[in-house]
């Protein structure tokens, strides 16, 4: 037997009465694992017998204790392809699942999407993925939120959206005798909507600031009109823009303002599951297009070669347009211009993805001048985002245009304090734009805990 001194003895006594034995559930926090889960794990170190083989597949085990507490580690691995904004509450409201930082590692794959409807809200997609043990399992449930809706309805919506589906995968773990499904019995009456499908918002904003020797003034209202069913969309609003700014310099006073007033109406009919076809109008006026009013209207088709009702994942889009402008010009243009008229074209084709490894959206559009072909731009746009592998995830955007259409350039051309401040266009060949990012994690695959101390 090890004998001990008395001073050895004292200093071990004080170490266990300052630092007690504890365990994660001891901590009485909302983001520590339960005291169940910590039963759990410690029922789960006592099954040394069980090999790694089946500890890979124990989600579809029977092999379940008599006392009914089971292991963490046996549920079902999530990784949440989720906009962190809601991550952090889907955690602390759904503990029956294990989250994990990449892919690979997870057992179901949830992908968020989300488009708008009609009413301005938004139709949230949650498309499950199953993989290793459960490849093929896979369903998609839809969530729509009201325009109006807080944070709150919206991330609880989603939440009991989650639950729902995982209860197909979770069923088939030890865990599932620890769940209870519930049916609030509500009858629900007919729909009768008595705007017919029509949406209006009226609305504005502004903003002051300033120092001793700059001050900024901006304000903008707008209106809408909107209805979208499944064979219209017709969208109509109206926009004003005031922004004025003024610097005090040591001899002078330099002051900028710009303007800009647009009316943009569209009617779109839905022609088959693959066709549309629409109507496009618009009304304009800008100071720094060098624009007094310009009034547009014209035809355009559109085919998409996926159908409409998988846009939520992907799209590939070829849309021409046919437009009819009349311009007046502010000052005379560089081709000694007030007004005049325009008929132009343009091609667009748009391809968009949505999976587990990322997403890709990419615009390429063109566009002419019937009266001068000379006269035409070129733009493509681009945006990437891919998770090459475990941990390593790598983000692009760019675009980059090839301008010969400015029609509307002054020319009188532009003073130097109107190109410092961006009062008016000036003249170019093309723009660009580019910015990556690249993220590389490593460590625990784990991400079930959430701790919000200090506000991050």
């Amino acid at each position: 037997m090890v004998q001990y001194s008395k001073p050895v003895l004292c200093l071990f006594c004080v170490f266990f009465f300052i630092f007690p034995s504890t365990s994660p559930g001891d901590v009485n926090d909302t983001n520590s694992v339960s005291t169940n889960a910590v039963n759990e794990l410690r029922y789960a170190e006592n099954q040394t017998q069980k090999d790694s083989t089946e500890e890979s597949s124990s989600a579809g085990s029977n092999d379940i204790p008599e006392d009914s507490t089971y292991s963490q580690k046996n549920a079902v691995r999530v990784f949440l392809d989720i906009s962190s904004w809601y991550q952090a509450y889907i955690k602390t409201e759904i503990t029956f699942v294990n989250y994990v930082r990449d892919r690979k590692e997870a057992q179901v794959h949830i992908l968020h999407t989300g488009q708008s409807t009609g009413s301005g809200g938004t139709e949230h997609t949650l498309t499950f993925i199953g993989q290793q043990n459960y490849t093929g399992v896979n369903d998609t449930l839809k969530y729509v939120s009201k325009r109006m809706d807080t944070e709150e309805l919206i991330r609880a919506g989603l939440v009991k959206t989650l639950k729902m589906g995982l209860m197909s995968y979770v069923a088939k773990t030890p865990l599932a005798e620890n769940i209870s499904i519930s049916y609030n019995n509500k009858i629900k009456e007919e729909v009768v909507d008595k705007w017919n499908y029509w949406v209006y918002n009226i609305g504005g904003n502004g903003n002051v600031n300033g120092e001793e020797s700059r001050k900024s003034y901006y304000f903008s209202g707008h209106a809408s009109a909107n209805k979208i069913t499944p064979e219209w969309k017709l969208r109509f609003s109206v926009r004003s823009n005031y922004n004025k700014s003024t610097y005090e310099m040591s001899d002078h006073t330099v002051s900028s303002i710009t303007r800009s007033q647009n009316l943009n109406g569209t009617i779109i009919k839905s022609l088959t599951g693959h066709w549309s076809a629409g109507v496009f109008g618009s009304a304009t006026s800008s100071i720094y297009n060098n624009n007094e009013l310009t009034l547009l209207a014209g035809p355009a088709i559109e085919y998409n070669i996926f159908p409409y009702s998988e846009s939520t994942r992907r799209e590939f889009r070829i849309t021409y347009r046919t437009n009819y402008t009349n311009v007046s010009y502010n000052e005379e243009t560089i081709f000694n211009k007030l007004n005049e008229n325009l008929f132009n074209e343009s091609l667009g084709i748009t391809y968009e993805v949505k999976e587990k490894w990322g997403s890709v959206s990419s615009t390429l559009r063109g566009s002419n001048y019937f009266h001068d072909f000379s006269k035409n731009s070129l733009g493509l746009h681009t945006d990437l985002s891919l998770r090459l592998f475990e941990g390593l995830s790598l983000n692009l955007f760019g675009s980059y245009s090839r301008i010969h259409d400015q029609l509307s350039l002054p020319k009188t051309g532009a003073t130097e304090e109107e190109i410092l401040l961006h009062r008016k266009q000036l003249a170019t060949q093309y723009d660009y734009y580019a910015y990556f990012g690249l993220s590389y994690t490593f460590g625990s695959i784990y991400t079930n805990i959430v701790n919000p101390r200090f506000g991050y």
